[in-house]
């Protein structure tokens, strides 16, 4: 195999990905990169999870006319796309089995890196860094890399995550304005 030939993404949970994939843009400008599905059977694509929350604020404040029904539709027009290193749950592991998925995972991101062909990646967890780090390395990929910290219980990083993204959802959002703006959301009203 070549340093860029990877093997088939398989392994991943059908209905999460069925899901997910009819949200997949044509062109992924910004592709988020979680750690894995959670445990819990909540899923960003089935809006029923905190990142899908904290998410959908970032995009409001940069245009208020979002609204949680037409979310997912501006996403996906917008070219971001969500991704997990992980294939199935890693959050009910131990720390080590936890770390050992999640290095055992980074080529088969790799493939989906070179499949979708980013032009930004954003990572939406910390310990997750070095093994996109890897992927990208993997996937020969150069871009612009985004560190998120996960916007979970703690609003400190509620506010991190919000204040990191939202210049490059505002200068996405006002590229897609200029260039063919659905008629699901309207940057000034």
């Amino acid at each position: 195999m070549g340093p860029c030939s990877l093997p088939d993404i398989e392994g991943r949970t059908l209905t999460h990905e069925q899901l997910r994939r009819q949200y997949r843009p044509e062109q992924v400008r910004l592709l988020f990169i979680g750690e894995s599905p959670p445990a819990s059977g909540r899923f960003f694509y089935a809006r029923n999870s905190g990142l899908y929350r904290a998410m959908l604020e970032v995009f409001k404040s940069v245009d208020p006319g979002i609204r949680d029904e037409t979310f997912l539709d501006v996403f996906q027009a917008s070219g971001c796309y969500l991704v997990d290193l992980c294939p199935q749950p890693v959050d009910h592991l131990d720390r080590h089995q936890r770390r050992a998925t999640c290095a055992a995972s980074e080529e088969l991101l790799a493939k989906e890196i070179l499949v979708l062909g980013p032009l930004m990646i954003a990572t939406l967890l910390r310990s997750i860094e070095p093994n996109v780090a890897r992927a990208v390395t993997l996937a020969c990929w150069k871009g612009q890399t985004i560190h998120l910290p996960y916007p979970g219980r703690w609003e400190r990083l509620r506010v991190q995550f919000a204040e990191r993204l939202r210049p490059a959802i505002g200068a996405i959002l006002d590229n897609l304005q200029t260039t063919s703006r659905p008629q699901t959301f309207s940057r000034h009203g």
